[in-house]
């Protein structure tokens, strides 16, 4: 399997230098006016479409080949299921930990808002003690 997608990563590989290739050509050509930009433009499409079209049947003919091979190799199959089941495993975790995430923060919230409040509550209480000692410090002290 790595030997086909090497293959098909040089094919990419080619096209793609390929196409390059075609337009700085074409571009070439219409500066030097050897040809006008409309033809110029007319051949870049039609290469275009013409490798397109290339390109969806070869991705057709490896498909093909792709299910062709795995239905004559039982291994392929249950490798297949192997890798789709852990898709599903993996996805299902991928949602237990955003969930678990989300409680999380919204924990996290609500013990730092309780913190807040019992801040609050102690320092009035302990203006009011400050408040009474020094109270009791002045009556003390007349």
């Amino acid at each position: 399997m790595d030997t086909l997608k090497n293959f098909i990563y040089a094919g990419i590989g080619l096209a793609s230098s390929t196409s390059e290739k075609i337009k700085s050509t074409i571009d070439e050509l219409v500066e030097k006016g050897k040809i006008s930009d409309t033809e110029g433009k007319k051949i870049v499409d039609d290469f275009f479409k013409s490798t397109s079209e290339l390109k969806d049947d070869f991705e057709d003919r490896v498909k093909s080949f792709s299910n062709e091979l795995t239905e004559r190799f039982e291994f392929l199959k249950k490798k297949n299921s192997i890798v789709d089941n852990l898709e599903a495993k993996i996805e299902e975790l991928e949602a237990k930990l955003k969930e678990a995430g989300a409680k999380a923060t919204e924990t996290a919230k609500e013990t730092t808002a309780k913190a807040k409040e019992t801040v609050k509550k102690t320092a009035k209480k302990a203006k009011e003690t400050t408040k009474k000692a020094t109270k009791k410090a002045e009556e003390a002290v007349k």
